[in-house]
């Protein structure tokens, strides 16, 4: 857990940097800011956990499911590479926020009450109970169906109130 926070600090203040470095170069009248400001804005949304939660969560499944060869190569070249993604993209947009929050803009802050950030929370407790889930039978069929359930509705339903 400490290594994830460690990275979405990390990446947070390399992505603070650039954004400020675009917002600074736009500022100063050079196009080019703002399209690398751009750039960051546009990877920076709440709505690009969602489908990214359901591969997590569908990977999740597929633990529950295969044989521990078959799990193990799943868990460090699907799962683990997944989970990191969130973890870094989630760094990128709290980066850009802060960035743009340094420079005056400071309303932009309130982008980190979108309740579409649940998706990464949901990411990484999930991950850090993942091997918890496959100690005992009875926890492999819980898991199973709860992760059957969020991979559904990740994929299907609207989410739209």
């Amino acid at each position: 857990m400490t290594k994830a926070l460690q990275t979405v600090v990390l990446v947070a203040l390399l992505t603070a940097a650039l954004a400020a470095l675009s917002l600074f170069a736009s500022r100063q009248g050079y196009p080019q800011g703002a399209m690398g400001l751009r750039r960051l804005d546009d990877l920076a949304t709440a709505a690009t956990f969602v489908p990214l939660a359901a591969i997590y969560f569908f990977s999740a499944l597929l633990l529950m499911i295969l044989p521990m060869r078959a799990a193990a190569f799943l868990y460090h070249n699907a799962t683990e590479a997944v989970f990191w993604t969130t973890v870094v993209l989630f760094g990128t947009i709290v980066g850009v926020l802060l960035a743009r929050a340094a420079f005056g803009q400071t309303s932009v802050l309130w982008a980190l009450a979108d309740w579409r950030f649940i998706f990464p929370l949901a990411v990484a407790g999930c991950h850090f109970f993942l091997n918890e889930l496959g100690r005992s039978t009875l926890l492999r069929v819980i898991g199973f169906a709860a992760f059957l359930a969020a991979t559904l509705a990740c994929l299907f339903w609207t989410f739209r109130f």
